[in-house]
């Protein structure tokens, strides 16, 4: 049909009120104490014409567009799109739908999306912050807009948090290299302030003074996979004979490492040792299977959703409007990269 259909123009077919068809259509017809019989009536003819409703007209009229706006990283990245498909699953098994976008932890677009996302009335946001948008989610806080902040912390907004003991998990694993006899460890991570790459570049830094030993570290600008590989091909070229293990704080890091040494013929773990924090499918079919960092990502996931979820609820209590922050434990995943 060419053109749409409106609430009124079914009212005015079926000769009963346009609030009495808006009160069916959003399934209120029992609350409402409307007959059976009528709502057969109103629902046989949605049917017959087709109607879709105008969900923007609907959100403004409802104030709900049981739509929930998910802000990552990039959603190729594996850890990120295994989040997302969890968190929409759990969202649409209570009526929400998901729309998300990647930030390429652009600043400015992330500013964007989230301007774009108000536009779509969505009712609650769950994002991944790049820096310098803490003042624009502060703002979505102050609108009373539900928000959970996932894989890093922003200590400057108010809102619920869910993340993974990052420092601890770093440190214990750079522990782990050492005890197996390993002491030139180095640590290749992003040139990054964000708190999650802080705090495994501290967890890092503490587990090697701690042994009396010396970091060597390696931070790479954020860059497209050719480019990362190139980074750490030419940092391999100048340390690969002093180096006995590399822990690396990104999978997608490990992965372009990983090509680098194979380009360079190092052979893991007889020439160096290697350990990812994140793990992925991969690293298991690899030779050798890589030694990894894995985070708990039904858990991040049900965490992230269930605190959204909770705050739409929109509970009157006073420690509803405490913020939370979870802080979930990785599990360290030793595999052959590590042998000696």
């Amino acid at each position: 049909m060419g053109k749409r259909i409106s609430i009124n123009s079914i009212a005015k077919h079926l000769g009963i009120s346009t609030t009495t068809v808006s009160f069916v259509l959003n399934g209120k017809a029992q609350e409402k104490r409307i007959s059976e019989k009528l709502v057969k009536k109103v629902m046989d003819y949605v049917e017959e014409i087709d109607y879709k409703p105008n969900s923007l007209a609907r959100s403004l009229r409802t104030g709900k567009s049981n739509i929930i706006g998910l802000i990552v990283e990039d959603i190729s990245f594996p850890f990120f799109s295994s989040i997302a498909k969890e968190i929409e699953e759990k969202a649409y098994k209570n009526g929400y739908k998901i729309i998300y976008s990647s930030t390429e932890n652009n600043t400015a677009k992330t500013k964007d999306l989230i301007d774009m996302y108000q536009d779509k009335h969505v009712d609650g946001y769950i994002i991944v912050p790049p820096e310098g948008v803490e003042e624009k989610i502060n703002e979505l806080c102050s609108s009373e807009k539900p928000v959970v902040i996932l894989d890093r912390y922003l200590s400057d907004v108010q809102a619920d948090h869910v993340v993974v003991n990052n420092y601890e998990s770093v440190y214990n694993a750079t522990q782990y290299l050492i005890d197996q006899g390993f002491k030139n460890i180095a640590f290749i991570t992003l040139n990054s302030l964000q708190s999650q790459m802080i705090d495994r570049l501290s967890g890092y830094e503490q587990a090697i003074q701690d042994n009396g030993l010396i970091p060597i570290v390696k931070e790479i600008a954020q860059a497209e996979s050719i480019e990362r590989q190139k980074y750490i091909s030419a940092f391999l070229q100048r340390k690969a004979d002093s180096i006995e293990a590399i822990l690396f704080s990104t999978n997608y890091l490990c992965v372009s490492g990983l090509r680098a040494m194979k380009d360079l013929h190092l052979d893991i773990p007889k020439n160096i040792a290697v350990v990812s924090f994140d793990d992925y499918e991969l690293f298991e079919m690899y030779s050798p299977t890589i030694t990894s960092i894995a985070q708990p990502i039904e858990s991040i996931s049900e965490n992230a959703i269930n605190l959204l979820l909770a705050r739409l609820k929109k509970k009157e209590a006073d420690t509803d409007k405490i913020k939370q922050k979870i802080v979930l434990s990785t599990t360290f995943i030793v595999r052959e990269s590590t042998s000696q």
